[in-house]
């Protein structure tokens, strides 16, 4: 075939038409020979050819798994936009200089650049809002047939950042113009992922961003890091010392007067000119407030008329403050951002989200969100999901009406999952990840692959009415009579995409991946439509006549299928259990209360220097005349140091309390979600195994009414299978009602509709000891160290009680009237005249017997509280050893279940299969096999729901 099919193909370019003829009749005559020979085998052996088909087609649906997504393909733009940035806090003749310096040597080393201009901070109209340490360096490429250096953009960029390298304090990111911009207007941020970190503390994010950089330079194809700079503005801070302004009789305001008119300037006074004035504006010299000894020796005027330098007053030195604060839905946030290189958007976002689960915990309130094209590849896919199911529908629904039969219709869509089969392994040839492209060409696979389905389908349909009835000879002679149609469908399509695939200019990145999609899905379902509908189409015909449901009947069942699948446009998102576990920890109530808590003892640690009320007294009465004399009376009293140090470790105690109880909180709701999510999985595979079981009994059912109606047995047969039916279909509702409840639940931990994601239905565990390591203790035994800490602050505070406290009073009052002195002369005192004292107390607490029985019970408290510290250490240890027991024995069981149980269980089933086939055993022996096969099964599915609820208590106790 490979050297006679090219010698007829180049014999068509021959001019004579009459050859040409000749040699397509030959042609289409040698391919009909050899379709007829694989359709006579594939006849032979049905089963064999839908084993194939399925085995293709399940691994297509693998291979799609591991190609990868993007959201588009990168279109090269030809040109580089190199995002530039310096050092925090630069000034403009620092960013000129290095971009100067950047350009030059991509000038001088890559001649491939044609010239380079570069747009620093904002413009006049701050549409692009940027600081003056960044800089767009937009790099003018010539034609790329004119390239040395490099064949590929990839390439010349990796070539370019390496020899960027050399500039110090300069980082780089090379990306296409218009893709930066597109990605700015997304996200706010240039690169293609960007990994947006929220919390509160400023400090807090900067240290994970420096961790998420650490773990993203690990992951392969990530390139160009960018970690948002929150830090780093250099800042002269002056703080003033209290006691020192005092001494020299100096306010704050005054002082902060001085020093902003030095460096910033103040105004002195008004210039007229004509009719206009202006502000005159005084500061230092520019040599005189450039460095920050300038600061400090800047003299500052007393009252008494000397003048002391800043820095005896104030310490005044250089120090990092916040550079910005980005907030986005409310919540401070810090960026990550990376470009992506060499491999596709969804495996290294994949690979780095399951680094940070394994190697970054973040604190309660902190979490990460990914986005970017990562963002726009998910959101593309969910509306993809439901295009895709309407499309098939659609197409479901015009197939019906063309012929009248749900049957046909079925037959005629398998050419869609043999189209698919086509479309990945042509990706996957190609090296293309799956895109947006990528599944529009499947949508439009998907109508064109059928119709290949229609001419078989409807030619014989004809050769039946016409009177052919051996199956074998109709399917023989209408594929033999459509085999041209049927090439040139496929051939007609796939030569109108091939410019598409082989394309290589500008735009071409998107329009290969779907026309890559077409051709290769057209090929697989040309090819094998050709001999798996004509052999679907025989056993399908065999099957209705022999006595076989109806075709309306057995289409309707079929149907139930696409309406399911068509369902999932409107089915509830799906979550993994680490996204389900990250929305349980930042919305539920429970945990938003258990770190309002923690709030709210951080803010109790302010009381702990609590003073006394203010005692003031005002005193109006008649002493020694009939003037009204006046006195008040102001008295403050004061602590000792040592109450306040002990009031302050009990607050801190209390603190450390409430966070270790807000730990619990959330490990045990960690350990509610995964139970959830878990048990979830293991009931929809135990509502399947239940409708499969049910299937079985009503086609049990069915074979016993057509016994019955032959006389070939009694009445008591189908009433047996109806009742045993009847019980089935109860366990099969309790299933329902169980699921139903158990999704209920899930829905109210996560805050809203979701669906588990499918994945293994075992729990992975790591890392079991048999005894429990106390580096970082249990939340329960850490809250009761907590409290025994607290007692003991607490007997500190009673004890401080039993110290002495001071008082300071003022007191000033008049006394009216006359006054002689020795010499006989007499003054009168008036109410203006004033007499003042000063009065300093000690309170000695003398009766301390009762503050001495709080001290003896505080004594009781801490020794309580020891040994509950005791009894909770002896009861988590115990805890998480039974729970480790039982773990690695319903592991273990597991593991035999499935080496063991379950293959004995699939044997049986296929010895009752061939038994029954053979006629070794009737109907109802063979349903008691198989229903031996079925519990097996059902049971190591409770024994992996009870392993993994060991697994969950092992890690809640660990």
């Amino acid at each position: 075939s490979l050297t006679y099919i090219p010698a007829m193909s180049a014999l068509f370019l021959s001019k004579n038409v009459t050859h040409q003829r000749t040699l397509s009749d030959r042609l289409m005559a040698y391919l009909e020979q050899r379709h007829q020979r694989l359709l006579t085998r594939a006849l032979r052996w049905p089963k064999m050819v839908l084993a194939i088909a399925f085995a293709l087609f399940g691994g297509a649906l693998v291979l799609l798994t591991h190609l990868g997504g993007e959201f588009i393909p990168e279109l090269e733009e030809g040109d580089f936009a190199v995002d530039t940035r310096v050092l925090t806090g630069s000034n403009l003749q620092t960013t000129v200089q290095a971009t100067q310096q950047t350009a030059g040597i991509l000038l001088r080393h890559f001649p491939e650049v044609e010239k380079i201009v570069t747009k620093i901070g904002s413009g006049e109209i701050p549409t692009d809002p940027m600081p003056i340490e960044a800089a767009d360096m937009m790099v003018i490429l010539k034609d790329k047939k004119e390239w040395t250096s490099a064949r590929s953009f990839d390439e010349l960029a990796e070539k370019m950042a390496e020899r960027l390298q050399a500039v110090p304090g300069v980082t780089t990111g090379f990306q296409f113009p218009v893709q930066m911009r597109f990605n700015e207007l997304m996200t706010g941020a240039r690169q293609d992922v960007v990994c947006k970190i929220f919390g509160e503390d400023l400090d807090t994010l900067a240290f994970y961003a420096q961790r998420l950089g650490e773990l993203i330079q690990r992951v392969q194809g990530a390139r160009d890091l960018y970690v948002e700079r929150v830090k780093g503005m250099p800042q002269i801070v002056v703080r003033y010392r209290r006691e020192a302004l005092a001494r020299f009789g100096l306010q704050v305001d005054e002082v902060n007067r001085i020093v902003n008119t030095a460096f910033a300037g103040g105004v002195a006074g008004l210039v007229f000119e004509g009719e206009r004035r202006f502000d005159l504006v005084v500061r230092l010299a520019e040599s005189e407030r450039r460095r920050v000894e300038d600061v400090q020796n800047l003299l500052i005027p007393t009252p008494w008329g000397t003048q002391v330098p800043l820095s005896q007053i104030a310490e005044v030195q250089i120090e990092d403050g916040p550079n910005q604060i980005q907030r986005e839905d409310a919540k401070r946030r810090i960026v990550v951002g990376f470009n992506v290189r060499g491999r596709d958007v969804e495996s290294i976002v994949e690979e780095l989200h399951a680094a940070v689960m394994g190697q970054l915990r973040l604190p309660p309130g902190y979490y990460i969100t990914y986005g970017g094209a990562f963002e726009n590849l998910r959101e593309a896919e969910q509306r993809l999901a439901i295009a895709v199911p309407v499309a098939l529908l659609l197409i479901f629904i015009l197939l019906y009406f063309a012929f009248g039969s749900m049957s046909q219709g079925l037959l005629i869509f398998t050419a869609i999952p043999l189209s698919a089969i086509g479309g990945v392994a042509a990706l996957a040839l190609r090296g293309m990840p799956f895109s947006i492209s990528a599944g529009v060409g499947f949508i439009a696979l998907f109508g064109v692959s059928v119709l290949n389905g229609i001419v078989l389908i409807a030619e014989f349909n004809r050769l039946r009415k016409s009177g052919l009835d051996d199956f074998h000879d109709l399917v023989r002679q209408g594929t033999r009579t459509r085999l041209r149609p049927v090439l040139m469908t496929a051939a007609v399509a796939s030569l109108g995409f091939l410019p598409m695939a082989i394309s290589t200019g500008a735009g071409a990145e998107v329009q290969r991946p779907l026309a890559t999609v077409v051709i290769g899905g057209l090929i697989s379902a040309g090819l094998l439509t050709l001999v798996v509908l004509p052999v679907l189409y025989v056993l399908w015909s065999r099957w209705l006549s022999r006595g076989g449901r109806s075709p309306v009947a057995a289409a309707a069942g079929i149907s139930l299928v696409l309406v399911g699948l068509s369902g999932n446009a409107l089915a509830q998102p799906t979550l993994t259990a680490d996204q389900a576990v990250e929305r349980v920890l930042s919305t539920h109530p429970a945990l938003q209360a258990a770190h309002v808590g923690v709030a709210q003892a951080e803010r109790l640690l302010g009381t702990a220097r609590e003073l006394p009320p203010l005692n003031a007294e005002l005193e109006l009465g008649q002493i020694n005349a009939r003037f009204f004399d006046s006195r008040f009376f102001i008295n403050q009293s004061f602590y000792l140091p040592a109450v306040y140090r002990s009031r302050r470790a009990l607050l801190e105690q209390q603190r450390l309390q409430s966070t270790s109880e807000a730990r619990q909180v959330e490990r045990e709701w960690i350990r509610q979600t995964r139970t959830a999510y878990y048990t979830l999985l293991v009931l929809e595979e135990k509502r399947r195994l239940w409708r499969e079981w049910d299937s079985l009994y009503q086609a049990a059912i069915q074979r016993a009414e057509q016994r019955l109606r032959s006389g070939e047995t009694n009445a008591l047969e189908k009433n047996a299978l109806e009742t045993q039916r009847w019980l089935i279909a109860q366990q099969h509702q309790r299933v329902e009602v169980e699921w139903r409840t158990t999704h209920r639940h899930f829905e109210q931990l996560v805050g809203g509709s979701a669906m588990p994601a499918p994945t293994a239905l075992l729990y992975p565990l790591m890392g079991m000891d048999d005894t429990l390591a106390m580096a970082e203790p249990h939340p329960l035994w850490a809250a009761q160290q907590q409290r025994v800490a607290a007692a003991k602050a607490e007997r500190l505070v009673a004890q401080s009680q039993l110290l002495p406290s001071l008082s300071v009073g003022y007191t000033n009052l008049s006394i009216t009237g006359w006054q002689q002195d020795r010499a006989g002369q007499e003054t009168y005192y008036s109410p203006a005249h004033r007499f003042s004292t000063v009065t300093l107390g000690v309170q000695i607490p003398l009766f301390t017997n009762a503050q001495r029985s709080r001290l003896a019970a505080a004594d009781l408290q801490i020794t309580r509280e020891q040994h509950r510290l005791e009894a909770v250490a002896r009861s988590v240890q115990t805890e998480y050893w039974n729970a480790l027991q039982r773990f690695r024995l319903l592991d273990e069981q597991v593991q035999q279940c499935r080496e063991w149980l379950e293959p004995q269980g699939r044997l049986l089933n296929s010895t009752a299969n061939r038994q029954l086939q053979a006629g070794e055993i009737n109907y109802i022996e063979w349903l008691l096999l198989v229903r031996q096969a079925f519990e097996i099964r059902l049971s190591c599915l409770d024994l992996i729901l009870l392993r993994n609820e060991a697994a969950f208590d092992v890690e809640y106790w660990r």
